[in-house]
């Protein structure tokens, strides 16, 4: 499976952005899609996840209320709407698949990783 992240960009604080991950080669049944996020000089973590048909989504705790996960399995496609955006925001977002049956949450239930798309939040 191939992932390919998108729409990143520089924004200002409390402005907003949409992230978009589109999967193609092996997927003819839906993956569990999740996105992660690495800030220079930390480690990679946890952002958002939803299960293979969309039914279950899971968040971090410091984007709840702001980020919003959905998925066109359709189109393969999963997106990330992300408001009020703020500098903390700021980071390299990867999409990932996984063959899990529920959300995954955690690095290591990671099975495929997109190539990553820079957000940056201005103050």
């Amino acid at each position: 499976v191939q992932l390919q992240a998108s729409g990143g960009g520089l924004v200002q604080a409390g402005g907003s952005l949409r992230l978009s991950c589109a999967a193609s080669g092996r997927t003819g049944r839906p993956y569990a899609m999740s996105w992660f996020r690495q800030a220079p000089g930390s480690e990679r973590e946890f952002v958002a996840a939803s299960s293979r048909r969309g039914i279950r989504a899971q968040y971090a705790d410091s984007v709840k209320g702001r980020f919003t996960i959905s998925r066109d399995n359709a189109k393969n496609t999963v997106y990330l709407q992300m408001n009020n955006l703020k500098p903390d925001d700021t980071a390299v977002y990867y999409c990932a698949a996984s063959i899990v049956e529920d959300v995954a949450v955690d690095l290591i239930e990671v099975d495929y990783w997109g190539q990553g798309t820079l957000v940056t939040v201005s103050s």
